[in-house]
């Protein structure tokens, strides 16, 4: 990522950021699906997969400062520019009902796949974002915001599958743009306490596909969001509760694990407790602590209302601690170590299977020196078994067991 930043007087300056990037993966999976509950049998499925994904984003702001009358106002109007290309290329091995397993009486053996299917799919996502927003000083402990951003966006999408010798093939291209705006008020009675309510919507374009090769719909979304922020001493805290509104979120198509569908409208209400600190020099604190409830306002058959959507837990909490030497030989070394907590949370729609709470320790240890940092992060300190996400019952993902992660960085 790079930033320029120029001022061109006292009220006017410019700031310009440009991000890139590029990744090449390769990814193999092993996954069982139709359990046939008569039997006790289950097929097998394999799959190596190379994926590449680039991302490239150009973002611009003004902002002026000024005043009219008594009233501040600080002016910002910029664009983005973005684009994310994703290619999949993708071998899956599968056995037929002759080579199945029993889940009662495994007879394991080298899997032989009796057919095999070939996965080609290309994405291009391309938008451009123009924004304008004016936070407004109407008196020293009151602040409003106003504003809006108008989006447009352009998707392509194509794949080729081959599937039992037959080969399928589609291209698909759709044209998006909608205008979201943001609303929000701050208002501090007393100088440590601040109150404040926003209002915004939001767009995010699909980049994923249905088995018809249609791409889905944007995303829209709407947020109410209401909360208190308060200082005290070395110490921040905020308290917030929250409505939020989305069509057109994807899942994966429980038919076809290769596609996505949509999810006609779901609604996820919370609040939020943050609590950030530094009590001694070098010591810095952090926690958390939320309660959530995200479920589906509006559905179908595929998707019941009222059900939970899968990969949201209700209730999650973190605690995070850092300490860094000061001064001496060893200044600029550092610990930390922390704990965090996920509740239940559903693995599929319909809500028939769950995934169990966990709790999984974090440590690390770094060191600071001038313009470049060493960090050696461990998580998962334990060893922890637990069960991180879900792409319905059919993919369920395990968490990373004890990890050691190293890396070094240096600022120019």
């Amino acid at each position: 990522m790079r930033n320029a930043n120029h001022r061109f007087s006292d009220n006017i300056r410019l700031r310009s950021g440009f991000a890139a990037e590029i990744s090449d993966t390769s990814e193999s999976a092993f996954r069982l699906f139709e359990f046939d509950p008569e039997t006790n049998e289950i097929s097998r499925f394999t799959s190596e997969g190379e994926f590449s994904n680039d991302n490239i984003s150009w973002q611009t702001d003004l902002i002026s400062e000024f005043k009219t009358g008594s009233v501040e106002h600080q002016l910002l109007a910029g664009f983005e520019l973005a684009e994310s290309e994703l290619q999949d290329e993708s071998v899956g091995f599968f056995e037929d009902g002759t080579l199945t397993i029993n889940v009662v009486d495994p007879q394991y053996g080298t899997l032989r796949p009796n057919n095999n299917t070939n996965f080609t799919e290309n994405k291009t996502l391309s938008t451009v974002g123009l924004y304008l927003q004016d936070q407004v000083t109407l008196l020293p402990n009151l602040k409003f915001l106003a504003g809006g951003r108008y989006d447009f966006a352009t998707n392509e999408s194509e794949f080729d599958e081959l599937f039992e010798g037959e080969t399928f093939s589609d291209e698909s291209e759709f044209d998006s743009e909608a205008f979201s705006p943001r609303v929000g008020l701050v208002y501090q009675p007393v100088e440590p306490i601040s109150l404040y309510a926003s209002f915004s919507r939001s767009f995010i374009p699909n980049t994923d596909t249905t088995s018809d090769g249609e791409i889905i719909e944007p995303e829209r979304g709407t947020q109410y969001e209401i909360g208190v922020k308060g200082e005290f001493g070395n110490f921040s805290t905020t308290l917030a509760a929250y409505d939020i509104t989305k069509t057109n979120i994807t899942r994966t198509d429980p038919d076809d694990p290769d596609f996505s569908i949509p999810v006609g409208e779901v609604t996820s209400r919370g609040i939020e407790l943050d609590v950030a600190g530094e009590p001694l020099s070098g010591w810095n604190i952090i926690a958390s602590l939320f309660f959530n409830d995200a479920f589906i306002s509006e559905g179908d058959e595929d998707n019941p209302e009222d059900d939970t959507l899968i990969n949201a837990p209700g209730s999650g909490a973190s605690l995070w601690t850092t300490y860094e030497i000061q001064q001496g030989s060893l200044q600029g070394l550092g610990f930390g170590a922390g704990l965090f907590y996920v509740g239940d949370v559903e693995a599929e729609i319909p809500n028939d299977f769950v995934l169990p709470s966990y709790v999984r320790a974090d440590a690390s240890l770094f060191y600071d020196r001038d313009n470049w940092r060493a960090q050696l992060n461990f998580k998962n300190l334990f060893d922890k078994e637990y069960f991180e996400s879900s792409q319905n019952t059919d993919l369920i993902f395990p968490g990373a067991p004890f990890t050691v992660l190293g890396s070094v960085s240096v600022e120019f």
